[in-house]
């Protein structure tokens, strides 16, 4: 392995690690899609929805 393997490694490590920050603070929010820019006020967001899809 050489430096070059390390940093990619790292980056993507990184990477990872910062989207399931993301996505952990807005679990804690109460927010039900994260990538959506309307998740907390979505009204396909509410759980009643998402229930009666599954």
């Amino acid at each position: 392995m050489n430096i070059t393997d390390i940093i990619v490694i790292v980056v993507i490590a990184l990477i990872i690690g910062l989207a399931l920050n993301k996505l952990i603070k807005d679990k804690k929010l109460g927010k039900k899609c994260s990538g959506c820019p309307y998740a907390g006020a979505c009204t396909t967001c509410s759980s009643d929805n998402i229930e009666n899809i599954r």
